[in-house]
């Protein structure tokens, strides 16, 4: 069975996870019967040359541009709709679900966020969504027991479908010279990277000293209501505990490529988010798929997937415990090549190739069982 697919997300060149996210899906499933329809959500003002591959732009505003950007996917076979906060016009992102509404096909409704406590029109509004939607995908399974226990949705329409990863990288190539600690991704409050910081100033006693690479633009929203704050607080921070000769920060983009050879240079990779409720991070599973040893703090897919796995967790906001934990990395014979073997199987079954292809599974079982309400 030929099946066409309509994407709805941010895409490049919008820098987020969401827009690498939807972007590699569609890279690595087949086409079937006709290209992809990639619908680009974009903010007002965004004056962002769209790809070639964008077959329609949706612009964040008054007007009902969902109705245009429903009638675009309803040209697939299958929607595959990306949700997240903060995307989507209308409080909360409603205009999501009038377009979901109005869709004549099916729809894969791909949640990255799963607040465990939302406000009473948050909660509305998103089983709403999951009501419309032909099936709901969470990249956890910590995000679907969530959903289940704290939404009204037909469990058996979720399924779990991991957040992919590229294929694994060659070996590490760190020149030896010193530790290189890493953490990666746009940047703006929230980040934790003062806790790693924090951290780094309690190893000045290993020899050598360890280095710190903070990469990554800061994230645009953050930019436009809050400039570089944030960063130059960073910076500031470095100078106080008189760690700046060991601290770099990358604010250029960088693509594929270069990201790849950063991310191998690394030793430890540190994920030192302030969130509690984070239940899907890209950068977490490309560090795994590296075989670069993480150190996170206690978000929900830090917990799940690195728990008795390719890193170590510890508490929020605690600088000495993080410390703690790199120290035993680098330091403890044997196990960072612990960590990183426990990482193996979990990447094999991470693989974009065979990600996508349980989307095509999903995807191929809406379109066998397609209720006559779809019929145009």
């Amino acid at each position: 069975m030929a099946i066409s697919y309509g994407f709805l997300s941010t895409h490049p060149p919008t820098l987020c996870g969401l827009a690498s996210f939807s972007s590699a899906l569609a890279g690595h499933l087949p086409v079937e019967r006709e290209p992809h329809g990639i619908v680009r959500v974009t903010a007002l003002g965004d004056d962002q040359r769209a790809r070639p591959d964008v077959t329609h732009t949706w612009r964040s505003g008054p007007g009902g541009g969902w109705r245009a950007a429903a009638d675009v996917l309803g040209g697939y076979d299958v929607a595959v709709v990306q949700h997240e906060y903060g995307i989507y016009p209308g409080r909360d992102g409603e205009d999501l679900l009038p377009l979901l509404r109005r869709l004549t096909v099916p729809s894969i409704v791909v949640l990255h966020t799963v607040l465990t406590r939302p406000s009473h029109a948050q909660r509305t509004l998103l089983e709403k969504i999951m009501s419309a939607a032909g099936a709901v995908v969470t990249l956890t399974g910590t995000a679907r027991d969530r959903l289940v226990a704290g939404y009204a949705v037909d469990a058996t329409k979720v399924h779990v479908i991991p957040h992919g990863v590229d294929a694994p990288a060659a070996a590490p190539a760190g020149d030896g010279a010193r530790p290189h600690l890493l953490t990666w991704g746009l940047l703006g409050p929230g980040k934790g990277i003062e806790w790693a910081v924090r951290a780094l100033a309690r190893l000045r006693d290993l020899d050598p000293q360890p280095t710190y690479t903070v990469a990554g633009q800061t994230h645009p929203k953050v930019l436009e209501h809050e400039g570089e704050t944030y960063r130059s607080g960073l910076r500031r921070l470095t100078h106080l505990l008189d760690m700046a000769q060991l601290v770099r920060f990358r604010g250029e983009y960088l693509d594929r490529a270069a990201l790849s050879a950063l991310v191998r240079s690394a030793d430890v990779v540190v994920l030192p988010y302030d969130s509690r409720e984070q239940v899907t991070s890209g950068v977490l599973v490309e560090a795994v798929a590296a075989g670069i040893p993480v150190v996170a703090t206690a978000f929900p897919h830090a917990v799940e997937l690195l728990t008795d796995g390719p890193g170590l967790v510890v508490p929020h906001q605690d600088a000495a415990a993080m410390a703690a934990a790199v120290r035993r990395i680098l330091t403890e014979p044997g196990l960072a090549g612990e960590l990183t073997g426990r990482g193996r199987t979990l990447t094999e079954a991470a693989r974009w190739p065979v990600i996508a292809r349980r989307y095509a599974e999903l995807a191929r079982g809406l379109v066998h069982a397609r209720p006559t309400a779809y019929a145009a």
